[in-house]
């Protein structure tokens, strides 16, 4: 039996701007730019009070909250507390997997400290953050990921949950399905068609019926019901995508975003070439006035060798995709992926 647990630092971008100014520890402060279509990276709770979140508009959140305190996000601050707080996991374990700058997943079923309870690992952990930081996390214990991670999230902030294996089925009953890994909302639509709105509805189904309507991942919602995920804490979790995206301040044609894609490519070869990765996969992504996105991706057998490559590659993308020239967007971005430790001796050949 697996003790995983998962540390979730609460409102992390904001509480590391409000432990830098306590002034405004009773406002309600977002982490946002200045753009004029910028959104949220972070709120603070008392801006949450009001109903600003996390990827909500600024335009949408001054409505809502015409006080509201702005602060420009500081990412090299941010990835520097959560180095903090990586040496502080490495203290009891490491097997860590890093789902971004606030979040991890730790199994401590074997741990440094040979301390037996899990929860009191939780528990350990909790303390020197705050006593290294000054900032708070909440923790979720469970025998696995999927229930460590809804845990995390029960006693919110700076809060702990434990879920004990004898606990599991009753503590699952009457959670939504869209707390299970791989639910979004077209899932969602697909289980309501079946009366399915709880994992205890979907304790009342059989497997068989279950891969009938949706496939393998029948096998895997099947599980989930039942409290199981086999997935293991991955401690050299690959990172997955670098991708640098544009915002403009009026909507743009395709033939108008021409002079925005080279700054862009610069950015994310810029960050494979600082941290010496290679990438075999290229995306381009575009989104419309109306918000919805347009993506299109290609990989190939072996690394991309030059900034020309992804050049290359992405105009042969923006070929693919044959966009009506009316058609007008609001962002602009490009990714790679399929990343590994750069290799001197690959080559790609873009035919």
């Amino acid at each position: 039996m697996r003790k995983i647990i998962h540390i979730d630092m609460d409102a992390f971008f904001a509480s590391v701007e409000l432990r830098d100014r306590p002034d405004l520890k009773h406002l309600p402060v977002v982490v946002s730019s200045h753009h004029p279509r910028a959104v949220i990276c972070a709120a603070s709770y008392p801006a949450r009070e009001f109903g600003l979140r996390s990827a909500m508009s600024m335009s949408q959140a001054r409505k809502i909250c015409p006080q509201v305190v702005v602060i420009e996000p500081n990412f090299e601050k941010y990835r520097a507390v959560s180095a903090q707080i990586h040496q502080i996991f490495r203290r009891y374990t490491h097997t860590i997997e890093p789902l971004s700058l606030d979040e991890a997943y730790l199994d401590v079923t074997e741990n440094f400290q040979h301390v037996p309870s899990a929860t009191e690992v939780a528990m350990r952990i909790q303390a020197e953050i705050f006593q290294s930081t000054g900032l708070t996390a909440s923790a979720g214990v469970a025998p696995n990921k999927f229930l460590a991670k809804v845990a995390s999230d029960w006693h919110k902030p700076n809060g702990i949950c434990v879920i004990k294996p004898t606990q599991v089925l009753n503590f699952i009953h009457d959670l939504p399905l869209k707390k299970i890994p791989g639910v979004g909302k077209v899932m969602q639509e697909k289980l309501k068609t079946l009366d399915l709105a709880t994992l205890g509805d979907l304790q009342k189904i059989d497997e068989s019926v279950l891969i009938h309507h949706f496939g393998k991942y029948g096998r895997q919602l099947f599980l989930y019901a039942q409290g199981i995920d086999e997935r293991p804490v991955q401690a050299e979790r690959e990172r997955q995508q670098i991708s640098k995206e544009t915002t403009f301040d009026d909507d743009f044609t395709l033939e108008q975003c021409h002079s925005y894609w080279p700054k862009l490519i610069d950015q994310v070869w810029h960050s494979l070439e600082k941290k010496q990765l290679t990438a075999r996969g290229v995306s381009a992504k575009l989104k419309l006035k109306n918000f919805q996105v347009l993506q299109h991706s290609k990989s190939f057998k072996t690394p991309l060798t030059s900034r020309d490559d992804l050049v290359q590659v992405i105009q042969q993308l923006l070929n693919e995709m044959s966009i009506p020239p009316e058609l007008q967007f609001r962002l602009i971005g490009v990714g790679v992926y399929q990343l590994a430790a750069h290799d001197a001796e690959t080559q790609l050949s873009l035919l």
